[in-house]
Order: structure tokens, then sequence, then C-alpha cells
């Protein structure tokens, strides 16, 4: 593997901040969490086993605001449309539930066949159901008429996990429980590649992600490290464990972390998160970036 050919990833720098705040929900416990439009409020899933409901905390005061119930087993997929108020939850009761944050009551529902992976584009209007080894592509304005677009994944039958489009919504990735992370084309739907990993337990998520430009992907694993692949080429380009500090010349870094960890970018930014046994920002080091660049 030659690194040199890639911009994104010739040196990271791990950065471990400083806990301001911590807010416990002990009774309902938390699993899947995402930020609304507004900066102090959150919407999270339960991991208790008995209440499915969602929830929508203000960070501020640590008070929910309001509660959404309709699923009837746990939440394992989480979707906020960024242009309005709007969100889809999908859920292994085989439903997804169309809410607005303003309501408690959900806004649509539909049926699907399998454990369901959701996501809506950047531009909230389109969102995307992936199960059953298929991605079935809804206009947010009119789903009640089924979907526009259905693409198969290359015969990849094994329990989606996540769903996502590129910041320029010309690409989506599915990850499935058999290790797969697959990237498409989300106009036509061509199979561009597929990467693989360590399957992650089924009570995990295997997490994946575009980078912001959209020219690499980053994913987690079940044997506990990151990877990342350049999307135009299929290669691999890093993988490291969640408790090393890489460098420009080590690719592969070593460790005994074995929890699949969650990977996150920030929206526009050249940082990703990576949480497991540890929360870590990377970032590239632009004073080391800058001389890397010079030489090539």
């Amino acid at each position: 593997m030659n690194p040199s050919a890639f911009m994104m990833f010739p040196v990271l720098r791990k950065m471990i901040l400083k806990c301001l705040k911590t807010i416990n929900s002990k009774k309902y416990g938390v699993d899947l969490v995402c930020f609304t439009s507004h900066p102090t409020t959150v919407i999270y899933s339960s991991k208790n086993g008995w209440d499915e409901s969602l929830r929508l905390l203000s960070l501020h005061d640590n008070k929910y605001l309001r509660y959404f119930k309709g699923h009837h087993d746990r939440v394992v997929s989480l979707s906020l449309n960024s242009r309005n108020e709007s969100f889809i939850s999908g859920s292994l009761d085989r439903t997804v539930l169309l809410w607005d944050q303003r309501a408690e009551k959900c806004q649509g529902l539909l049926r699907v066949q399998g454990r369901p992976a959701i996501s809506y584009d950047d531009q909230g209007l389109v969102f995307a159901i992936a199960f059953g080894g298929y991605i079935r592509m809804f206009d947010a304005r009119m789903y009640e008429k089924g979907p526009f677009e259905i693409f198969s994944v290359g015969g990849d039958v094994s329990d989606a996990n996540v769903v996502k489009f590129s910041n320029d919504g010309r690409l989506m990735l599915l990850t499935t429980m058999d290790g797969h992370i697959h990237v498409l084309d989300s106009f036509r739907g061509t199979h561009l590649s597929t990467y693989n990993v360590k399957p992650v337990p089924s009570n995990c998520t295997l997490e994946a992600s575009f980078s912001p430009e959209g020219m690499f992907v980053i994913s987690g694993s079940g044997d506990g490290r990151a990877y990342a692949w350049s999307v135009r080429s299929g290669k691999e380009v890093a993988s490291w464990m969640m408790n090393s500090e890489p460098s420009v010349i080590n690719w592969n870094w070593m460790n005994t972390d074995t929890e699949p960890p969650v990977i996150k970018w920030a929206p526009g930014s050249l940082m990703f998160v990576t949480g497991s046994t540890e929360l870590s920002f990377w970032i590239p080091d632009l004073s080391k970036l800058a001389a890397y660049v010079g030489r090539k």
C-alpha cells in the first residue's frame, strides 16, 4: 500500500478533549443519539428492553420536551431531516415511522420485511430504506406511493446495519451484518465497490460513513479496528486501533480493544470522532501535512 496517493490520511492526530458535562439516562438507557437543528436538543432511543419510545431531550436543563411512542421493539436506525423538523425511525418490529418533532404521534408508517436501515439525503427530499439485499428510494413528499427506485446491493441479503448518503448526494453506502460495506451510485443504483471487515456481534452496529468531500469511506469493524478506503480506487488506505497514536509511516496500529467503534464526522470538517472504550477526535496534523504535501 502506498499512502502517497491519498491526501486525506497522510497524518492523523488524535485529540482527547475534556468532558464538560454528563447527562444520565439510567432509567431508559441510551442507544441512537442525533442532534436536532437546535444545538442544545437531541433525539435518542432507549436501550432498556421495555420502553421503545424516542425522546426529545434538552441538554441545557436535562428535561424531556417530548416523547415519541409507536415502536414495539428496539429502534435500530434513526435519521433527521436537515431541512425541516421531520425525522424517521426504523425498528426491529419491522416498521419505519415518520415523525414531526412538534408532534408526539407519528405522521406516517411503512412496513418492511426485515431489519431496516434508513437515511435522509442531505437535501431532505429523498430517504432510503434498506433491508433484504435492496435499497428502496422514497420521495419524502409522497412516500405513500412507494419507492420510486429499488437498488440491489449485489446479492448480500444479510441484515442491513447502516445506510448513508455522501454530502453531495451522488453516492450511498450500506453496511450489513456479514461485515460488508457496499458503495453505490445513488442516481443509477450502480454498484461501485464492496469493502469487507470482520462482522460485528448481533447486538452491535457496523458503522461507516463518507468523508465530507466523498473521497473516502471510514468504517468500524468487529476486530475493534477502524479502516479507511479510497472511493476512487477501492483500495484500503489506512487502519488503526482506537487507543493508538497514528504516524506518517505506520499505517497499521495495534492494540487490544475489540469493541466495534462508532465513527461520526463533524459536518463539513476534516474531523471525525471514534467511540468505543474511549471517545477520540481525529484531525489531519496540518503542520506535518504541509511538509508532506511539499515532498510530493
